[in-house]
């Protein structure tokens, strides 16, 4: 049986936020998968397991169809908060259950602590928090230099610096400062084609490693939250992000199949273990 996909937009302060729900509303507790600054189109593996529910998916404000109307410039995780809320108001209130990776993980734990009365379970993997972490000075310091870069040097050079940062594995070292890198060496432009309107570099980076969660509202929450890091994540900083709220929280932490992609199906050319990913999640959500 094919799942029917329906498609809608609202109307935010400042932009339009467009989401796509999967199956029909009312046939069970709506699922909601969503990162930032990555749109819809990559959950659509995750999302095809869990054909015995509706599954709502978004594109974030300046991203994709999403389109803001306020220009451009730095976005807070509360801004993107506010958003999920109104989606969750047209889907009919809540609660719903939440899968949140990355950066939108960072904006559900926003979201979850000023509403958490529309959702039953968080399911945060691995938020990107600078803000929690011991190496808090060394990864603002580098994040400021990638802010920087980008501002000087256009996009290529930062976003390499970006992989890089990413996907070192431990603490960062105080001092610490990027090597010269190639951007062609990770497949991106040296160029810089003038824009800076780049969603992650441009729009939400510093915004969401450095946003502080509120703990204390974390704690109280009506949600149910769940932290999750990757199995093969190691000691990167999204997972150490996932470890520290857990922590400072008091929530459960659960650990996934895979790494910070693990439940991708190819999309961007990432392949993760989405089946087992979707098993995992289904196992939690209960």
């Amino acid at each position: 049986m094919t799942t029917t996909i329906s498609t809608h937009s609202l109307t935010a302060p400042g932009a339009t936020v467009t989401y796509d729900v999967r199956g029909e509303l009312g046939t069970g507790v709506p699922l909601l998968l969503f990162g930032s600054p990555m749109g819809a189109e990559g959950f659509a593996t995750l999302a095809g397991h869990f054909p015995d529910r509706p599954v709502v998916t978004y594109d974030p404000r300046g991203t994709g169809r999403s389109q803001r109307s306020d220009g451009s410039g730095e976005l807070a995780p509360d801004a993107h908060a506010g958003d999920l809320q109104r989606i969750v108001d047209a889907l009919g209130g809540g609660p719903v259950d939440v899968f949140a990776t990355s950066g939108g993980a960072v904006n559900a734990l926003a979201w979850v602590a000023q509403r958490g009365g529309q959702v039953r379970t968080l399911v945060a993997h691995e938020p990107p928090l600078a803000t929690v972490l011991p190496d808090r000075p060394a990864l603002t310091a580098a994040i400021e230099e990638m802010h920087e870069t980008y501002q000087l040097r256009g996009t290529g050079p930062a976003m390499a610096m970006f992989i890089l940062l990413v996907s070192h594995d431990g603490e960062l070292p105080d001092g610490y400062r990027f090597p010269e890198v190639d951007p062609a060496q990770f497949g991106l432009p040296a160029e810089d084609d003038g824009s800076r309107d780049d969603a992650l570099l441009g729009q939400n980076l510093r915004g969401c490693t450095g946003y502080r969660p509120d703990v204390a509202a974390l704690r109280a929450t009506e949600a149910r939250l769940v932290l999750a890091r990757g199995a093969a994540s190691g000691q990167t900083m999204a997972a150490r992000g996932a470890d520290a709220v857990a922590e400072l929280t008091g929530a459960e932490l659960v650990l996934f199949p895979g790494d910070h992609g693990g439940f991708m199906g190819g999309e961007y050319g990432m392949q993760g273990e989405p089946e087992a990913f979707a098993q995992k999640l289904r196992e939690v959500l209960g």
